[in-house]
């Protein structure tokens, strides 16, 4: 995925009221960005980082950039606007790099579905095939040198596990594909010392056949994209 328009960069000052950043230029000139991420951004918005934010032509938004990645103090870039992955993990199943989905003939994003008023982030159908529903995560939580989701408690995606078990008892491919967004993170593994009953419910859904992948994407101010499939731990 491509940036739609040249990212610039600037210093992370602080991040508050969760969707809003504060940055400073190199001329010292200070400002807010939007910021579209509702975990704890763990790591990855500490004061003195480096951003790289985008900028809108809609002249009704209060807020016209959106702060897009960081760099941290070892040099990693991390992707914090968390709806890039959905639109990362489209494209790479669109392009059949993503083996495990490939060969499906239609893709379509945020479908209702499920019986707790649900949206699937990908559906895939094919003739012939069942359909396969797909749900993205950005993964961008490191510690210790291992990634791991969810960054905080998540009641909304103990509910996307618990449509996916719900899918796969129905006879239809369930999938959770975690897209990692962190150049530092190379395995991902459930967080069960943030949020417990994720990770118990993650391993109820692989007992019950729902398929896990990771994926890596290459980070760049210019584009995002997957390179290549991670190990997922301990489900």
């Amino acid at each position: 995925m491509k940036f739609s328009s040249q990212l610039q960069s600037a210093t992370l000052i602080k991040r508050y009221k969760r969707f809003l950043v504060d940055l400073r230029t190199n001329d010292n000139e200070e400002f807010t960005v939007h910021c579209a991420n509702t975990g704890k951004m763990t790591g990855c918005a500490d004061s003195g980082f480096k951003a790289y934010y985008s900028t809108s032509d809609n002249k009704k938004r209060k807020y016209p950039h959106s702060l897009e990645l960081t760099e941290n103090n070892l040099g990693h870039l991390i992707c914090v606007n968390t709806g890039v992955a959905n639109k990362v993990a489209y494209e790479a199943i669109e392009e059949n790099r993503i083996e495990e989905l490939a060969g499906y003939d239609e893709i379509k994003s945020e479908i209702k579905y499920g019986h707790e008023n649900s949206r699937i982030d990908i559906l895939l159908s094919s003739d012939g095939k069942p359909d396969c529903y797909v749900e993205v995560k950005s993964v961008t939580l490191l510690e210790q040198g291992q990634g791991y989701f969810p960054d905080a408690q998540t009641v909304r995606g103990q509910k996307h596990l618990r449509e996916l078990i719900h899918i796969k008892k129905q006879g239809l491919r369930a999938v959770l594909l975690f897209i990692v967004m962190h150049d530092g993170i190379e395995s991902v593994q459930a967080a069960a010392h943030i949020d417990k009953k994720y990770a118990q419910l993650l391993a109820e859904a692989k007992s019950e056949g729902v398929e896990i992948y990771a994926y890596k994407a290459q980070i760049t101010p210019a584009e995002v994209k997957v390179i290549k499939q991670v190990s997922v731990l301990n489900t």
